[in-house]
């Protein structure tokens, strides 16, 4: 026996505390009507979870709790509690003793305790749903429910075969798979929404990141390529520093001895009584010539200074057309120009639908300041386009006229020449040794004009390794700030080539290593400063949450389908069962059914209710109108009986002890096949006579052999087969007292 006892307090009519002890196979709990033995089968439901009040007897939770009388105060709260003998472990939990109790107050809080612990109506559910034990099921079947499961539609009926299988442990299971599985598809749904949000910005990141690699890249180019350019620039600068210096000591010297023999030998020229206008003549063609060549060495150096920052200038040019070139060919991503052509195309819209000009007109400024904005956005952290050329004009006009400066010096100068030349060839004919002097002055200035053109080809060089060397140190700088402070260590850097070959090369080799360093250094700028560390970092970690939510959705479909799986599993489980169980069924219904009847047929089969296609409007009922189409519907469970002697066909045409009797045969077939711990059966042989009383008492005795029974009756027959009765009484109190009598124990004393 797996139920021990069942204990009542506040419940209904029993006021005080009240316990029935189930010892034996068969319990009988009988009284007068209205004593409130019905309570006892409601209590068992109550107990076990039952959340119909409408079931109970009652309209609401406090409708359950003793509501007093006129010497018995009402109780303030209601409880039940059920005792199951528990050392066979036919519940799963590990107790001997299982007691099971549920309290209602009269605010309407429930509250479900498992050995004095309290836990949630659902936990009392899946403990008892192992069992095959629940709170409606049809092991409790209480007054006037007898023929219930005949009165049921089809899918009730199948709920209630499939609680007396004990199915219900799979229904349980299945619902919570399918609740999972809905969850896990809802958090694929946000997972993959998620992925749909980050992915613009992914895409966007990686076009950063794919500038940023490739500035790196370019940085690293540009760094190879400036310590080249750099190595190479500062040795062509240092060989010919010290080349100029070195070749300009020894005309130095020179031209400064010359001066000295000069000077004495005009002092002369000058009092040699000799003198004559030849002299004079050739004094002043040396002092003419000095005064040119000085001035001559002037206007040179100035065109010099002028020719470098000519250069400069045009390099500046030349960049800022590289940089107009580029924001010239800038791109605009889709999504910028999409996002203005929305906004362009929504104006045009509502453009469409005045009439006003003045609205017109407003939205056409509108459109005008969308255009605007996204102009000033896009292009506000670029440079200006213009290119000045004014201050290279500038520089030219003046080239220009230093030229038509030195062009006139230049005549000037060779005009003297050619007097030069000619009073030469008249001293160098003249014999006389007085001429000797003038010989000596001769030598003496055409050599110094030979050192002093040596002399002003040194300074022009010099004048140019000086903007070299300007325009070196500035070249220096930008690029330390493009790619860091390692070009610093150009002089570091090997070319495996001699000083002197390196300072002899073609400039304009050198030349063309700027111009793809000045083209890197450009889209470099296009790019924009800084290393792009955090736009990599964000990418980074952009990319992790993406594959993170990928591996998410990886493992969430692999849950998703564990889940489907398990529940076509327990839906296969479910179908197999249930069908085996029909079967069995139907063997005992028929045994029963045949027994109760002394003939006849019965038998339960699986149906589909049908039911008319739905549609937008029902014309069926119209004269000449085709009828809807039928589908199936839902599942369900049909009986059919064929009463012997008679032509009954169907429930329908059933009478009262005739529903009952197949009523009782079924509920007697389905405890059969699959035996509850016990059974509550509420004056259910009501309607039987005397001869189907004997019968009924019969299988009751027989069906204590598989669970355990508590009759509520009135039936002598039945009382007859109990072992231990229960008397229900009811005073003038309004209180529901019980009185027993164990016949098992009389029995063993009369003995």
């Amino acid at each position: 026996m797996y139920l021990k006892s069942l204990e009542l307090s506040g419940f209904k009519s029993f006021a005080k505390k009240g316990v029935f002890d189930f010892t034996s196979d068969i319990s009988g709990i009988v009284g007068p009507n209205g004593s409130g033995k019905s309570n006892v089968a409601e209590s068992f439901r109550f107990a076990l979870g039952e959340q119909s009040i409408k079931s109970l007897r009652g309209k609401r939770g406090e409708d359950l709790i003793f509501n007093g009388s006129k010497n018995i105060g009402r109780s303030n709260r209601a409880s039940v509690k059920v005792t199951f003998d528990n050392k066979k472990r036919f519940l799963d939990i590990d107790f001997d003793e299982v007691v099971i109790e549920r309290v209602v107050h009269r605010d309407g809080v429930n509250q479900y305790f498992i050995n004095g612990s309290q836990v949630r109506l659902r936990d009392v559910a899946e403990l008892l749903a192992s069992a095959n034990i629940g709170s409606s099921g049809h092991h409790i079947i209480s007054q006037g429910q007898a023929d219930r499961i005949l009165n049921a539609n089809i899918k009730e009926r199948k709920e209630m075969i499939e609680d007396a299988l004990g199915l219900k442990v799979f229904q349980y299971k299945k619902q919570e798979s399918q609740r999972k599985l809905q969850k896990t598809e809802d958090n694929i749904a946000q997972v993959e929404s998620l992925r749909k949000e980050i992915a613009p910005h992914i895409r966007f990141l990686k076009r950063q990141v794919e500038k940023v690699e490739k500035s790196i890249a370019m940085r690293e180019e540009l760094k190879g390529l400036s310590l080249d350019y750099l190595k190479r620039e500062s040795e062509y600068i240092n060989y010919n520093k010290k080349k100029i210096e070195e070749d300009r000591v020894a005309p130095e010297k020179e031209l400064k001895e010359l001066e000295s023999k000069l000077q004495k030998a005009k002092e002369v020229l000058a009092k040699s009584d000799e003198a004559d206008e030849k002299s004079e003549e050739l004094i002043n063609i040396e002092k003419g010539l000095a005064d040119i060549r000085a001035k001559k060495d002037a206007l040179v150096r100035e065109l010099g200074r002028v020719e470098g920052q000519l250069a400069g200038e045009e390099r500046r040019i030349e960049k800022e057309k590289e940089e107009q070139k580029v924001l010239e060919n800038r791109t605009v991503s889709y999504s910028e120009l999409d996002k203005v052509a929305q906004q362009v195309y929504s104006q045009l819209d509502d453009g469409d639908t005045k009439n006003d000009t003045e609205e017109i007109k407003g939205i056409l400024r509108t459109v005008g300041s969308i255009v605007r904005d996204f102009m000033s956005t896009t292009f506000s952290g670029e440079k200006s386009v213009d290119v000045d050329y004014s201050e290279l004009e500038k520089m030219k006009n003046e080239k220009t006229e230093l030229d038509k400066k030195l062009e006139g010096v230049s005549e000037d100068e060779s005009t003297y020449n050619k007097k030069y030349n000619t009073l030469k060839k008249e001293i160098e004919t003249g014999k006389d040794d007085s001429r000797e002097a003038e010989r000596e002055v001769f030598s003496i200035m055409s050599r110094q004009s030979e050192l002093r053109i040596v002399l002003s080809k040194l300074s022009s060089k010099e004048d140019e390794v000086s903007h070299a060397k300007d325009d070196f140190e500035r070249e220096l700088q930008e690029v330390a700030v493009l790619v860091g402070r390692a070009v610093l260590d150009y002089h570091k850097y090997d070319l495996n080539m001699n000083s002197e070959d390196i300072a002899n090369e073609d400039r304009g080799m050198q030349e063309e290593r700027r111009r793809k360093i000045e083209k890197i250094k450009i889209r470099l700028e296009e790019f924009g400063g800084g290393s792009g560390e955090d736009t990599m970092k964000e990418y980074k970690e952009a990319t992790q949450r993406d594959e993170f939510l990928e591996r998410e959705i990886v493992d969430l479909e692999k849950s998703a389908e564990a889940l489907q799986d398990l529940i076509k599993d327990l839906e296969e489980k479910l179908s197999t069962q249930f069908k085996e169980g029909i079967e069995k069924i139907n063997k005992e219904f028929q045994n029963f059914f045949s027994l109760m009847f002394g003939g006849g047929k019965a038998n339960l089969s699986v149906i589909r209710e049908k039911k008319k296609k739905k549609s937008d409007t029902d014309l069926s009922d119209i004269e000449g109108m085709p009828e809807l189409e039928e589908e199936d519907g839902e599942e369900g469970i049909d009986i059919s009986i064929s009463l012997p002697n008679k032509k009954t066909q169907g429930l329908v045409m059933l009478s009262g002890g005739e529903r009952a009797l197949t009523s009782i045969a079924l509920l007697f077939a389905m405890s059969q096949v699959n035996p509850p711990p016990f059974l509550v059966l509420d004056e259910t042989d009501a309607a039987l006579d005397e001869a189907n009383s004997k019968r009924y008492g019969d299988m009751i005795e027989s069906l204590s052999k598989y669970s355990q029974l508590i009759l509520i009756t009135h039936n002598r027959e039945t009382m007859s087969r109990a072992g231990i009765i229960y008397g229900v009484t009811m005073g003038s109190d309004g209180v529901s007292k019980l009185l027993s009598v164990k016949f098992d124990e009389a029995v063993q004393v009369a003995k």
